[in-house]
């Protein structure tokens, strides 16, 4: 079976969002094809353009099954990201889902919102498993309608981000209004960072910026291992692009990280008189309802070997227990265990959760981890202020980040 093959079907392509520390991939991008096409793996990531992803929201491809020139562009946006969530939900993928959306559909109206809510919702994922960016332009006059919505977002429990950061179409005085969960680099900046140093110093200070507002870096599009290095040194956790994984790359499937194993802190993190704060080093979540089978929790590991532990939520997206990865596969392993437990809870097989709140130093979260002696190095659970997850801290990555 081809490449094309593979993608036809789902309609959409994906890209991961590689963790440069680990080499893990903690979420996944996917993107929809415009309505009627039927070649979506061959078009490049709309995202990287934001022109011709409103020239495609509003026109499609130029085939007689494409939608007509005056399409609602807003509906078309919206359908692209549940397509893309539904094609991510047929693969079995339970990382963290990135969709990108248009700024304007944001400021469409609350119909437009309940209209995505309800279509993300009918893909079995729950909120605090999106990520939804904003892409595209913020005319003035838009802005506080985008902020209003990606708020609305927010208490809904999704998380967040804004795309294109250091590009006229990612206006920083929306990141005190939004306090977006993740920033997007714009792709042309990522990768002309290193061999500009007008950029790479525009980067460097977005990246501080960033880390002073208790933000994420994403740096996608990068093509070369230099590139990666040279953004991994300015202060960036995440990156995306060709050089990691290639075009037909799906869930499952292996990343090239070309890092050193061994790396210095970098000096780009934003340091109080307590030190960093461990939302510094929070990466995405895997969560599963607290009602969960042991055989879902299995299915979850099996498809992302990085990943090292599952978070069950209740209804309310708070941490119900926590899967360790290493005990939880000993115990289904032992004798009879996948009879005894497959299709029973799998909170009897997991342990109390961690939760540190998001604002707590990284070395008051270190020392917490240390006082369980069975448990030190088990992946902490960052809370928000009214207690739903909002992603893990493993404790190798504070104690790398701590050691001087």
């Amino acid at each position: 079976m081809s490449a094309l093959d593979v993608l036809l079907p789902a309609r959409a392509v994906f890209h991961p969002v590689v963790d440069l520390g680990t080499g893990a991939v903690v979420a996944v991008e996917a993107h929809a094809s415009p309505a009627g096409d039927a070649y979506a793996g061959l078009y490049p990531d709309p995202s990287a353009d934001p022109a011709a992803d409103r020239y495609a929201a509003v026109s499609g491809p130029a085939t007689p099954s494409g939608p007509a020139p005056w399409a609602d562009p807003a509906a078309e946006d919206v359908r692209r990201a549940v397509d893309a969530a539904g094609a991510a939900a047929e693969l079995g993928t339970r990382l963290p889902l990135l969709i990108g959306l248009r700024a304007e559909t944001l400021a469409a109206g609350e119909h437009v919102l309940s209209e995505l809510h309800h279509g993300l919702g009918a893909t079995g994922r729950r909120p605090q498993e999106f990520i939804l960016c904003a892409t595209g332009g913020y005319p003035p006059a838009t802005r506080p309608a985008v902020a209003a919505a990606l708020g609305g977002l927010r208490r809904a429990g999704y998380l967040v981000g804004l795309a294109g950061l250091g590009a006229a179409h990612a206006p920083l005085d929306l990141l005190a209004d939004v306090a977006p969960y993740l920033l997007k680099l714009d792709a042309d900046l990522a990768r002309r960072a290193p061999g500009e140093p007008r950029r790479s110093a525009l980067a460097a200070s977005l990246m501080e910026l960033a880390h002073r507002l208790e933000t994420h870096v994403l740096a996608p599009g990068l093509e070369t291992q230099d590139q990666v290095l040279h953004l991994r040194g300015l202060g960036a956790r995440l990156a995306q692009g060709p050089v990691l994984a290639p075009p037909e790359w799906r869930p499952g499937m292996p990343v090239s990280v070309p890092v050193a194993a061994r790396e210095e802190p970098s000096p780009h993190l934003a340091y109080s008189a307590l030190g960093p704060r461990v939302s510094e080093f929070t990466l995405p979540a895997v969560t599963l309802p607290h009602t969960a089978t042991a055989d879902e929790v299995l299915d979850a590991l099996n498809a992302e070997s990085g990943v090292t532990s599952i978070v069950l939520v209740d209804d309310r997206q708070r941490p119900y227990a926590a899967v360790d990865r290493t005990r939880f596969l000993l115990r289904l392993s032992g004798p009879y265990g996948h009879a005894l437990h497959a299709h029973r809870p799998a909170a009897r097989l997991a342990d109390q959760p961690r939760p540190v709140p998001r604002t707590v130093p990284a070395v008051a979260a270190l020392r917490a981890a240390g006082q369980e002696n069975e448990r030190v190095y088990d992946d902490l659970v960052v809370v928000d202020e009214v207690g739903r997850c909002l992603g893990i801290v493993r404790v190798a990555d504070l104690i790398r980040g701590l050691s001087p």
